[in-house]
């Protein structure tokens, strides 16, 4: 499988899966705490995803900034490694699967994406669903710029520049895309307040015209949003931005920003049925995100791939 490949499954919620495994991660670096850590907890989920048939996994550096870092009087250096350590890590899990030969039959090489998380992300307080950061564009540029670059460098087959909330950061990681030197290519997806806006009230028809002609995105589309809004919110990216979309929403439920927990719907999704008509509306990449689980992707993997019949 080659980066240029346009449709493929993706992984599910690492930290839903972290969590799962026994890590509290009520801090600010979320997963990032337990990439610090415990590196080889981070390790083993990424290879549980690509057992179920994963054909990308995304890397543990959605909350791993140097704002951050820097907030909790951690050393810039600290960043840096912890930010190229998510993608080695993906990597080698990737890496040693893939060395297994049979886990080759039927199956492209999976790919590594690095995840370049949003301003809220850092900001540890739920605004990654709503957009109101209280910042101007140069801020969202400089905070995004240098972290941008260490992930570049770290050698990742895709970027996932996901959840992002607003039309403004959206144009800035654009700008900073077209000027990455080396970056591999990317897709951006967008929380959504309903079907037709994304979370800061912005037409999804406007963003996603505005990415139209960006060279670096090759897929736009959603990611951590109810799964009854994919279907409506798809085609809109789709045909606004003449690109492929990309669709891995969560597994429904409210989140606390304040415990950093999900409690759960009354009525589990079954994201393996509903993919095939997220394929339909024009989604190429498709996966799961918070509180989706292997055996999500397993589902998606058997009703998206019947041939292969899903993994063990």
């Amino acid at each position: 499988m080659t980066a240029g490949s346009s449709g493929f499954i993706l992984d599910g919620g690492l930290a839903t899966e972290l969590e799962a495994d026994g890590f509290d991660l009520n801090h600010p670096l979320w997963s990032g705490k337990v990439l610090l850590e415990e590196p080889a907890a981070v390790k083993a989920v990424h290879r549980r995803f690509l057992e179920a048939g994963a054909d990308c996994v995304i890397s543990a550096s959605y909350q791993v900034s140097f704002a951050g870092f820097e907030k909790l009087g951690l050393p810039e250096a600290d960043a840096a490694r912890a930010l190229t350590a998510s993608v080695k890590l993906a990597r080698a899990a990737r890496d040693r699967f893939w060395a297994r030969p049979a886990n080759r039959r039927g199956r492209r090489r999976p790919l590594v994406a690095a995840s370049v998380g949003p301003y809220g992300a850092f900001l540890a307080d739920g605004s990654e669903y709503r957009g109101d950061y209280g910042v101007d564009e140069s801020d969202l540029a400089a905070f995004h710029r240098r972290r941008l670059a260490v992930l570049v460098a770290a050698g990742p087959d895709l970027l996932a520049v996901e959840t992002i909330p607003s039309a403004p950061e959206a144009r800035v990681l654009r700008r900073l895309l077209d000027e990455a030197a080396g970056a591999p290519p990317a897709w951006m997806s967008f929380t959504c307040r309903d079907g037709a806006h994304i979370s800061d009230g912005a037409p999804i028809r406007e963003v996603a015209s505005e990415l139209a002609d960006a060279r670096p995105v090759r897929w736009v589309g959603v990611n951590c949003v109810p799964p009854r809004l994919v279907a409506a919110a798809v085609p809109r990216f789709r045909a606004a931005s003449g690109k492929p979309a990309v669709a891995y929403p969560n597994g429904d439920g409210s989140y606390d920003p304040v415990t950093k927990t999900w409690t759960p719907p009354g009525h589990a999704p079954d994201l393996g049925a509903l993919a095939p008509e997220w394929r339909r509306r024009g989604a190429a990449v498709i996966g799961g995100c918070c509180r989706t689980r292997p055996d999500d992707t397993r589902a998606i993997r058997r009703r998206l791939d019947p041939v292969r019949g899903g993994a063990t």
